[in-house]
């Protein structure tokens, strides 16, 4: 049975793992931004302990694409996931570390070991360069479920065919094109025709 400490941590540890602030998941799941807070934790002048309803639970967890046994986890500590591939960014844009679908392949990748990660597909990037600033800054990891298939607001990292790799959010998809905008506001964001594309894979964890 999770405790009342245990379920917040697990909230805690699921926005992190999304790259998000407890307020901005429970945005993302559709809810009032205060749903998570701290401040929501009790009640009566901090003395009677208040849980996040199954609702709440539910819709982030369905808006983080995250089971309800991988949260249990993240809320005990137990030790789950297993070693991924990791490579540089830089590398990936090289012929011979993906087949045609996006998936690993070849030799060199070193391996990394992520919690809450079972996707046997699954495989890690280094990224590089300050587009997705403040999200992810210079030599975070990500791991990339090249199975899982995008959908809008996702953060994604893309390879095109002249053998860039991009890490950006999905912001539009259509049957010709994909729209693709960067944290940061420096950068422009991309629309890229799908016959740039080489493959598209969501990011679902990241270590920062």
């Amino acid at each position: 049975m999770l405790t009342h400490l245990q379920v917040w941590r697990g909230v805690d540890r699921l926005a992190a793992r999304a790259g998000l602030t407890p307020s901005g998941l429970a945005k993302a799941a559709g809810l009032d931004p205060t749903t998570f807070n701290p401040s929501k934790r009790t009640s009566d002048h901090g003395t009677r302990p208040r849980w996040p309803s199954t609702e709440s639970l539910a819709k982030a967890l369905d808006a983080t694409r995250v089971s309800f046994e991988d949260f249990a986890a993240m809320a005990t500590g137990a030790s789950t996931g297993r070693t991924v591939p990791l490579i540089g960014m830089a590398q990936a844009g090289i012929l011979g570390f993906f087949d045609d679908a996006g998936f690993p392949a070849g030799q060199g990748w070193r391996e990394v070991h992520f919690p809450g990660v079972e996707d046997p597909s699954a495989y890690a990037l280094e990224i590089t360069g300050d587009s997705m600033l403040p999200v992810y800054r210079e030599g975070d990891v990500v791991v990339i479920a090249p199975g899982d298939n995008p959908r809008r607001g996702d953060r994604v990292v893309v390879k095109t065919r002249s053998g860039e790799v991009m890490a950006k959010r999905l912001e539009r998809m259509t049957s010709q094109s994909i729209t693709l905008s960067s944290f940061n506001p420096d950068f422009p964001d991309r629309i890229l025709d799908l016959r740039e594309v080489v493959w598209m894979s969501r990011i679902v964890w990241a270590s920062q």
